[in-house]
């Protein structure tokens, strides 16, 4: 394992700029997550840091060596896709095997290494199936073994788990988050998805329009966003924000044009007794929480997570009394103040 650093590194296409001078360290074993919407260059800046896309400016260490002009496979990095790309006729253990067949190791080399990732990613006993014959979360870890079979300094992943569904997504995050536990290697993990963020990730870097809006722990995002992007990103159901005059009885800072509060921070409380007023337009039961969606005047629509046992109905005025501790206040250039 090695540790990773970026450098003031820039991407542009022509005259497009998609990555803007980014600076970071990645440390040895550490497990980062570059996440952000559609667009924010996250998967660009993966890339370049394999070395499929070449660096317009800046510099790129893998380790004390700089790496920045240097091709994928003398990196030293192994990438896992979205896309499986496994062969369909060829076995789990060839597929796994296949990377060391092609550099030319002993039958007996490939078949230690091939054995020893199936053991990590509990494959043994679907050594001799082809992937047709497997489930998705299956062949991905297949993909994944090839990956570990090359001994790389340190993996890439580029939202490997898009293409599953909900429930093989919770299991491939748990497989994922205990071969980081096992194999102690630098990962790099890229996702739209901020759960598998705030699940998986020692740091999570949330990137916008190419740049790091923060870069942090993931309850630390969460508790201390830095800014009106990074509290809406981070969370789900997100953030709950409105105009700053639209709550009188909170003490804001001067510099404060608006606030913000997670769904958990409020309490539903008789009309006329909390920090505003609200109309319940939508329940929405999810067993042990039902998220309350509520009109609230100028304050907008606001969400509050209660109990699942809640008996309010839609059209119930109720009050919103917001835990003033948990309220983050945001100026007119949306950085928190």
């Amino acid at each position: 394992m090695t540790s990773i650093t970026l450098k003031s590194v820039e991407k542009w296409f022509g005259a497009a700029q998609v990555i803007k001078g980014v600076d970071l360290e990645i440390q040895e074993g550490e497990f980062v997550i570059f996440v952000g919407p559609s667009g924010c260059g996250k998967s660009t800046l993966l890339r370049m840091i394999a070395g499929l896309e070449e660096t317009s400016r800046g510099q790129i260490l893998i380790g004390d060596r700089d790496a920045t002009a240097e091709p994928p496979n003398k990196r030293g990095l192994a990438m896992v896709f979205q896309s499986y790309a496994l062969y369909p006729h060829m076995s789990v253990r060839d597929n796994v095997g296949f990377p060391l067949k092609s550099a030319g190791l002993s039958k007996a080399d490939i078949a230690a290494k091939v054995d020893e990732a199936a053991r990590v990613l509990k494959l043994d006993a679907y050594l001799d199936r082809r992937p047709k014959d497997l489930s998705g979360g299956q062949r991905q870890r297949v993909a994944i073994g090839r990956s570990i079979v090359r001994d790389p300094t340190a993996f890439l992943f580029d939202e490997p788990l898009s293409n599953l569904d909900a429930a093989l997504r919770v299991e491939m995050r748990y497989e994922i988050a205990k071969l980081h536990q096992t194999l102690k290697s630098t990962m790099i993990y890229v996702t739209h998805d901020q759960v598998e963020a705030m699940t998986l990730a020692d740091r999570i870097v949330v990137l916008e329009f190419g740049k790091i809006a923060q870069v942090g722990k993931p309850r630390e995002l969460y508790e201390n966003p830095a800014n009106l992007f990074v509290a809406q990103f981070i969370g789900s159901p997100r953030m709950n924000v409105a105009p700053a005059h639209s709550a009188a009885k909170l003490s804001l800072p001067q510099t404060a044009t608006s606030f913000g509060i997670r769904p958990e921070h409020i309490t539903l409380v008789e009309a006329g007794t909390g920090t505003i007023d609200g109309t319940v337009d939508v329940l929405e039961y999810l067993g042990a929480d039902t998220f309350v969606i509520l009109s609230c005047g100028a304050a907008g629509q606001m969400t509050v997570r209660v109990n699942g046992n809640s008996t309010l109905q839609p059209g119930d005025v109720v009050g919103l009394l917001f835990s003033e501790p948990d309220i983050h206040a945001f100026d007119a250039d949306g950085l928190s103040c």
